[in-house]
């Protein structure tokens, strides 16, 4: 069974920089797409990163583009988010998602089989 563990939440002021992993076990070989989501309080999961690990695709949210950036370590299957210049509105709990089967199409939740137990980012202004 394919688990993922997100790690590298925490709290930081506006303007700084985190990066979130996300370790995947329970197979021996790459999966096709992985991606980031988030969840604030009342609002609904948002897609943020998306990528093919074979390389040639990603996709951001056009609330990160240009300040976030999904990556993916083949050799050790970690999935990362390096997240700079973080505003308060980045505040929410972030997930790392797994599926088979590339898509090129936005970051669909319903789409994802896999799924972390999410790790939290605070951002103060």
């Amino acid at each position: 069974q394919v688990q993922l563990v997100e790690s590298g939440g925490g709290s930081v002021q506006a303007g700084g920089a985190l990066r979130l992993s996300c370790a995947v076990f329970g197979i021996s070989y790459n999966v096709d797409v992985m991606a980031w989501f988030r969840r604030t309080p009342g609002k609904e999961r948002e897609g943020v990163a998306q990528m093919y690990t074979g390389g040639g695709y990603t996709y951001y949210a056009d609330s990160v583009k240009g300040r976030f950036t999904i990556s993916h370590d083949n050799a050790k299957n970690i999935l990362y988010l390096q997240m700079n210049t973080l505003k308060p509105e980045d505040t929410a709990m972030y997930y790392c998602a797994a599926r088979f089967g590339f898509t090129s199409s936005p970051p669909e939740g319903t789409t994802y089989k896999f799924w972390g137990q999410g790790t939290q980012v605070t951002v103060s202004s």
